[in-house]
């Protein structure tokens, strides 16, 4: 990267709940510019509840852990895949404010609970952000198996390995932020949701069994979101220079 990182941290204690979507769904709430990325002709919603830590902007020291819960999905734009967030609760009102600010991602505060008990474990958030309706989310994993490197081909490795957040401002610009961290080390696991109205809001109910997995995480650096043009007539995307 060529300019200076804007915020550090690590994701933690993650758990990957991914479920098929119908992409027509996921492209009605997307922003101009950006397109519904799929694997094998599917689209893909993740909810992923994990433990931040050590996070901090630059200069400044970090905050104390907390937990999150973001609800995802996976899009391009010029050919450049990333993730786009419908939500992320969080259980830090100074992460929230901060996120918001710098990065213009939807983050959301909550109260995020996790316990673990015989090796599995149980999360359970409520948002509480003012002026929002109470979303919800429920669920219970458990890694089994060793940890591995996701071959490059794989859906695994479709799903985690994404290194651009995209966003749009309060002004209606859409924004493409780079992080840098080492390949995900991924477990299989166990795991079900038993409360999720995370997705009410756009019309993406989460029915059926996700397909689950762990991590223990990984240590990341994010850089200032940068302008992604929108289209010019004809189709065609212009993007700002590479990050």
């Amino acid at each position: 990267m060529q300019s200076p990182w804007v915020a550090a941290m690590a994701w933690r204690d993650l758990a990957f709940f991914h479920w098929r979507v119908d992409p027509a769904r996921v492209a009605a709430h997307l922003p101009p510019g950006l397109e519904v990325d799929l694997y094998r002709g599917e689209a893909w919603l993740g909810v992923v509840p994990f433990r931040m830590a050590n996070a901090r902007l630059r200069g400044i020291p970090a905050s104390p852990p907390f937990l999150e819960l973001n609800l995802r999905t996976y899009v391009a734009a010029d050919g450049v895949p990333g993730v786009w967030f419908f939500s992320l609760d969080a259980g830090s009102p100074s992460a929230v404010r901060a996120a918001r600010a710098v990065l213009h991602l939807p983050y959301f505060n909550a109260d995020i609970e996790r316990r673990e008990e015989g090796g599995w474990i149980h999360d359970r958030s409520v948002r509480i952000h003012r002026g929002e309706a109470q979303a919800q989310f429920a669920g219970t994993f458990r890694p089994v198996g060793p940890a591995f490197k996701a071959a490059v081909d794989s859906l695994e490795h479709w799903l985690t390995e994404r290194y651009f957040l995209y966003a749009l401002t309060p002004s209606g610009r859409l924004t493409r932020g780079a992080v840098a961290h080492v390949p995900w080390p991924l477990r299989d696991a166990l795991g079900h949701v038993d409360q999720c109205s995370l997705g009410e809001p756009f019309g993406l109910p989460l029915e059926g069994s996700p397909l689950v997995h762990a991590s223990v995480g990984v240590a990341v650096r994010a850089w200032m979101p940068q302008t992604v043009r929108l289209p010019r007539p004809g189709g065609q995307f212009s993007a700002s220079p590479p990050l």
